[in-house]
């Protein structure tokens, strides 16, 4: 049994609370907030459940092994920090912190004390996630040529982060994972309509040193809900459409065939294929309780999550080099190899 305490009872935090007690291995002792009503509807919903609005009091608690932080972005790095300083294991909404160099400190701290760093990158629980990763690196879909992914809607207009900050990790987090590298540059491009200097749309490109590509829309300024990634490779394409009920993925046999080897003009050669479009079988259950077993499931064997603090780090410096294209009007921002983990 694994004794868990909580900080943040926000929008989403409620939700992980949710997945944790359903766990029958953890135990979530106490939750953190400051916000007094937030604490008293857990304290109903969970009988025997301790709250408190005082940070302190949790880690001064001997029986709590592991922290999850689901607080507002802006505190991630300075409750993180103080988990891992008193100690514990720790679980980190997305995004890691708010500077690549706060990131790396908390990846050194959980090295140097040997403690679980894991950071909430949701979709790569997913089931369907995980299927097209399987495929990916089969070679079913051939060579990856490029990923696009859009993740919109209407609503949710934050003041204290742009679009990009906001949904860009879940998008980034997923083509990091399929691609299995870091890119070599990043531009964005915002556009600002709600609110003065916080971009509610935004372009992100990112390019790769294997020639690879991915483009990332997101914007909390459009007439659908959209949350969409394409994976075009050489074979076969393939679709995660997360708002689709039940058939999330589809595998498209479609492409360019190449052309034969006594060719005379290139151009002349090129034929489109049109193939099959299948539904591969995927067992679906829910991504957020497989991300908490994950976490309750490291914390026992010590095993290095999948979402490790290195590969938030990873996604933290996309969006930091993103930020500052932003700031360059768009200009592409090239990412030093020396700096990365």
């Amino acid at each position: 049994m694994i004794t868990v305490g909580q900080v943040g009872l926000g929008q989403w935090g409620p939700n992980v609370l949710r997945n944790l007690m359903a766990l029958p291995d953890v135990r979530v002792k106490v939750c953190c907030d400051v916000d007094e009503d937030a604490l008293r509807h857990a304290a109903v919903q969970y009988p025997g459940l301790q709250t408190t609005n005082d940070y302190r009091r949790l880690l001064d608690d001997p029986e709590v092994q592991a922290v999850v932080v689901t607080a507002p972005s802006a505190a991630h790095y300075e409750l993180s920090r103080d988990a891992l300083l008193s100690g514990r294991d720790v679980f980190v909404e997305k995004p890691l912190a708010l500077t690549t160099a706060h990131g790396q400190e908390l990846v050194a701290l959980a090295e140097a004390g040997r403690r679980v760093l894991m950071v909430g990158h949701l979709l790569l629980y997913h089931p369907a996630v995980a299927r097209l990763k399987q495929m990916v690196d089969a070679g079913e879909l051939g060579q990856v040529y490029y990923i696009h992914t859009s993740r919109l809607n209407l609503g949710q207009v934050r003041r204290s982060e742009n679009a990009m900050w906001s949904l860009a990790p879940h998008d980034i987090s997923v083509v990091l994972y399929l691609l299995g590298e870091e890119p070599v540059q990043v531009a964005a491009q915002g556009l600002t309509y709600l609110q003065p200097g916080i971009p509610d749309t935004v372009f992100l490109t990112l390019r790769f040193a294997s020639g690879r590509a991915a483009h990332v829309h997101v914007s909390w300024l459009d007439p659908h809900k959209v949350r969409r990634i394409t994976v075009v490779g050489s074979q076969k394409m393939a679709v995660f459409d997360d708002v689709e009920a039940t058939e999330k993925l589809r595998i498209y046999d479609k492409g360019v065939n190449p052309p034969p080897p006594d060719y005379q003009s290139y151009g002349d050669v090129l034929s489109l294929r049109f193939g099959d479009i299948y539904i591969p079988r995927v067992d679906m259950r829910e991504p957020l309780r497989l991300e908490c077993q994950h976490f309750a499931h490291c914390v026992a064997t010590r095993q290095t999550p999948l979402s490790d603090g290195r590969s938030g780090l990873q996604v933290l410096r996309v969006l930091e080099a993103g930020q500052r294209s932003l700031e360059q009007g768009g200009a592409p921002v090239a990412l030093n190899q020396e700096d990365r983990p």
